[in-house]
């Protein structure tokens, strides 16, 4: 008996195990800290910089990042590219996750978390583009709730409930697309409100269109780099028609990928041409942003078209993730690295080491919550009581 136990307890001591559980245990201290000391005792902001990495990362990049769940969504039901099926469950827990991860964030962010839900339940400011984009936020997070029900249901064995939601499939994904358009596209309009802080260069009238096209193209990445981290981590998950139809995902969503960049492109370069801002490109602010233009837009739509014409699966799968730095990139330019530009580097914000370890442990907790429900719930595979039902 006591040998037994030896062997489980050493099972669990692996190397994805003990660096998460410190991750989590650090995340844990600064979590007390934050709830007992206030924004102040772990962050860096200021009246300057109100927003910091919790918003640019946490937020802007969350929301982008999790926008697989619509693209797959919509390509699967609403566009009829039924091939992409295998895709929409593994896609949809990803977005649920990271939208739940953003509104935890939120807590840590917000000065009375208590009060996150009042602009929704108690006193609406109608007129905010905070409001809608909180509402919309809101809204898309119970879409995606009502999405992932029914892998929650074929697990407990609930039939008659899964039954009338899957009823509600294409309703929900129309609502969904909804939603994340109005709310992918606000989060760039936020930064409209800001000519005077935020540099030329990256200031436009087109930022809720530029926001809602990367957004797309960083939905469609984050399916390929996520599916291929699962191909290699959590294959005995899969069943065969999952890993048959993984290398048509890959290559579909590659030229997908490869038009809406393409598109990003023209309208940057468009918003470039409008606003008249050609001079700024000869200064270091122009050096860095022809940097995130050439390196993670321009070269990343060009890689995606060569993978995809020759059925280049690695090339593919390295582009997923420029394109996903890319994305990044580009929020932390809009919302830290752009944004008070004008002010003397000493005046300038840095993350403090726990709104760090605070951002760190939330991407973890989103990690480990995905490996256990798709460790367990039909995500990868078809549930046998419901063989081509999906």
């Amino acid at each position: 008996m006591s040998t037994e136990t030896s062997t489980d307890f050493k099972s669990y001591l692996t190397p994805f195990n003990i660096v998460t559980g410190l991750i989590i245990i650090a995340g844990l201290i600064v979590t007390v800290i934050r709830f007992t000391g206030g924004l102040g005792a772990v962050t860096n902001l200021d009246d300057n910089y109100p927003w910091g990495i919790w918003i640019s990362f946490d937020l802007l990049c969350g929301v982008a990042l999790a926008a697989g769940g619509y693209t797959t969504a919509a390509a699967c039901y609403v566009f009829g590219f039924k091939k992409y099926q295998s895709a929409v469950r593994p896609a949809v827990l990803t977005a649920f996750l990271g939208y739940a991860l953003v509104v935890l964030a939120l807590h840590y962010d917000v000065g009375r978390p208590w009060r996150l839900p009042y602009p929704i339940f108690v006193q609406q400011g109608t007129t905010s583009l905070l409001f809608e984009v909180g509402l919309c936020v809101f809204l898309y997070l119970t879409v995606l709730f009502l999405e992932f029900l029914p892998t929650l249901f074929e697990w407990k064995g609930w039939k008659k409930l899964r039954d009338v939601l899957v009823k509600m499939t294409l309703v929900l994904v129309i609502f969904g697309v909804v939603l994340s358009t109005l709310h992918q596209s606000s989060l760039g309009a936020l930064y409209t409100i800001a000519p005077s802080k935020l540099h030329p260069l990256w200031y436009s009238a087109y930022l809720p269109v530029f926001f809602f096209v990367s957004s797309i193209a960083a939905g469609l990445s984050m399916v390929i780099f996520e599916g291929t981290l699962s191909h290699k981590y959590l294959h005995r998950m899969m069943d065969s028609e999952y890993n048959r139809n993984h290398n048509d995902v890959i290559l579909g969503f590659a030229k997908g990928c490869s038009w809406v960049l393409f598109g990003y492109f023209a309208l940057k370069m468009i918003g470039l041409t409008y606003d008249n801002n050609w001079h700024y490109l000869a200064t270091g602010f122009g050096v860095w942003f022809l940097v995130e233009l050439l390196g993670f837009v321009a070269l990343p739509a060009f890689l995606f078209a060569v993978g995809a014409r020759d059925n280049n699966f690695p090339l593919i799968k390295w582009t997923a993730i420029l394109t996903v730095l890319g994305i990044v990139l580009n929020r932390f330019n809009v919302s830290l690295v752009a944004f008070n530009y004008h002010l003397p580097s000493e005046d300038r914000y840095f993350p403090h080491i726990m709104e760090i370890i605070i951002s760190v442990f939330i991407v973890t907790v989103g990690i480990v919550a995905f490996r256990f429900i798709s460790t367990r719930m039909p995500v990868f595979f078809e549930h046998p009581d419901y063989k081509g039902q999906h």
